[in-house]
């Protein structure tokens, strides 16, 4: 028999009492929320159902999700929902994906004024995509653009950094046509890094000689205006990424893409590989080697594993998932329409076909039956009812 999968729930159970004992202080409240909902995430602690299947009498039991937005069980249906609604504003045309970066300077002051900074980041890089897009040597066009945050590298470790989807084009300043890109090129990214760069450390500065930034530690010396001022002339020294991906296949593969990068959290529960008293094991990605040598195994102190997902919880209230220029919530409806106008494309062309969410219950293992609830029991109740093994499991071999 194969051991049970391992999730991050498991490592919280298991290390989140000495864990918090020993930080207690240390800790922010949202942050032992985050901890105390994957816990109870799909257990008893939150209640739940027991269903049973009309047809075999087959019987489960479903315990309620935290649908904390940092678990990662809890993210799959939270992202077929979200993409359902993305359908519609899909056009025809390529997609592009680009990446702005913080360099790790700046990514380290980012953690202790993680609210501001991260608004920073998004308002910024749309911004630096609209202001080139919108000049006439470039594009000379309005475009759109949904960005996520992501705040992590494939180690855990703070990476902050906005994935960009554009769709490659834009509609003209008069809207009367839509105006494309050159083929497998949307906008240049030496340009965008230099613009992106000004705008931040301006921001950055404006924001410091305000008073609205914090530092400890290490960065303590930063509050002092003849400090700071130094790291900002460094930074205008270095290179700061953003990188342009080639475009996507079509409409299917960008759903597809979105499905995988909208709602992510700091580690997936099917890259943890071992957990013992001292050590969590899991599989990462190395962006500095080539093919089989990119994949490979790390193992930290699980207090340490702890520590680096828990550094990822953001703040309360910052939308991690943002829209701008055409795709801009409040005129979203209207421009989509506006360009599949100008692209000759009706309303219904073109629209993915395969269905995205399946808003039915999930029909029985056992028969494909329809399964119905016969029990609901509160937050730290158990069942009246137990499961039942299913059919194929318990029939008896009589050959």
């Amino acid at each position: 028999m194969s051991r049970p999968a391992l999730e991050v729930a498991d490592i919280f159970r298991d290390r989140g009492p000495a864990w918090r004992q020993a930080h207690a202080g240390r800790v922010s409240l949202d942050q032992l929320k985050v901890m105390s909902a994957i816990e109870s995430c799909r257990t008893a602690a939150l209640g739940g159902h027991v269903a049973r299947c009309e047809d075999c009498a087959y019987t489960s039991i479903a315990y309620n999700s935290c649908r904390n937005r940092h678990c990662p069980k809890c993210q799959g249906a939270a992202a077929k929902q979200w993409l359902a609604h993305r359908q519609a504003e899909l056009l025809p045309v390529p997609y592009y994906h680009v990446v702005f970066t913080l360099p790790a300077r700046i990514a380290d002051i980012t953690y202790q004024n993680r609210a501001i900074i991260y608004d920073l980041l998004f308002k910024l890089s749309a911004e630096t995509m609209l202001t080139i897009a919108a000049d006439p040597k470039h594009l000379g066009a309005r475009i759109g653009i949904t960005s996520v945050l992501h705040t992590w590298g494939s180690a855990m470790t703070h990476h902050p950094h906005v994935h960009m989807i554009v769709p490659g084009g834009g509609i003209s300043p008069d809207g009367q046509r839509w105006v494309s890109c050159r083929p497998g090129f949307f906008l240049p990214v030496r340009v965008l890094s230099r613009l992106f760069r000004r705008l931040f450390l301006g921001r950055l500065a404006a924001l410091h000689q305000a008073g609205r930034l914090s530092f400890f530690g290490n960065d303590a010396h930063l509050a002092a205006a003849q400090s700071f001022a130094a790291l900002l002339a460094a930074s205008r020294k270095t290179e700061w990424v953003v990188y342009a991906k080639r475009p996507f296949g079509g409409p299917q593969a960008v759903l597809a893409y979105l499905s995988r990068y909208t709602h992510r959290v700091a580690i997936a529960n099917s890259r943890l590989i071992a957990l013992d008293q001292h050590d969590v094991t899991f599989r990462w990605k190395d962006y500095r080697g080539e093919g089989r040598d990119r994949q490979k195994r790390m193992t930290l102190a699980t207090d340490e594993f702890i520590r680096r997902f828990l550094i990822h919880v953001l703040p309360k209230g910052l939308h991690r998932i943002r829209h701008y220029g055409l795709l801009a919530r409040g005129v979203c409806a209207d421009n989509v329409a506006r360009a599949r106008e100008l692209l000759a494309v009706s309303d219904r062309e073109d629209e993915p076909t395969e269905t995205i969410v399946d808003s039915g219950k999930p029909p029985c293992p056992c028969c494909g039956g329809r399964m119905i609830v016969i029990e609901v029991f509160e937050r730290g109740a158990m069942p009246h009812r137990q499961s039942t093994a299913p059919i194929s499991a318990i029939r008896i071999d009589t050959s």
